[in-house]
């Protein structure tokens, strides 16, 4: 994989632009990755819900959570489904609206210099083996081309929301993914 310094897109990777993004902070630049974990509906995997999420378009009426999170606008940079495949909504160069309230490396507002990237899941199910290889490969791309971030400034959403955010939660393996980049 290759993150095309232009467009801030990862070639060979279907775009879905989210409208739920931004410009970074004059001269912002990614330095930190941080890893989520999502489902829609909760505990459901492979529906379409995520993605209209990410875009503004999911129906309240489709499921009782949906009715709870009308209005919500948030998205990631990238999604990597339970089968591996990847989808991305905003460049990398731009803003995301993930990381919500939260603190990382002693600075707040982590959207401003963070990459986010959902994987889809849930706390109480372990990730795919195929999830692991696609969000190396992704991690390393994103490296190469934010060469401030590195294995050691990935982190779960939990890390830097501590008390309102669990994921990507106990199933994930951090040595593996670590291990993988080492």
């Amino acid at each position: 994989m290759r993150v095309d310094p232009v467009s801030g897109l990862v070639e060979g990777v279907r775009f879905v632009p989210s409208p739920n993004c931004d410009a970074r902070p004059a001269g912002g630049r990614p330095e930190v990755l941080i890893v989520h974990a999502i489902s829609l509906p909760p505990g459901e995997f492979g529906g379409p819900g995520i993605e209209r999420l990410f875009c503004n378009a999911l129906d309240p009426a489709a499921h009782p959570y949906y009715a709870e999170i009308r209005g919500l606008e948030v998205s990631a940079h990238l999604l990597v489904r339970r089968d591996g495949g990847v989808a991305q909504f905003v460049p990398l160069h731009l803003r995301a609206w993930h990381a919500g309230q939260s603190c990382c490396e002693g600075r707040n507002r982590v959207n401003d210099f963070s990459i986010g990237i959902e994987l889809e899941g849930a706390d109480d199910v372990p990730f795919e083996p195929r999830q692991y290889d696609i969000l190396g490969d992704l991690a390393r791309a994103i490296m190469r081309a934010y060469p401030a971030i590195t294995p050691a400034r990935i982190y779960g959403h939990a890390d830097i929301a501590p008390g309102r955010k669990t994921d990507p939660g106990p199933h994930f393996e951090w040595t593996r993914l670590r291990t993988m980049l080492a």
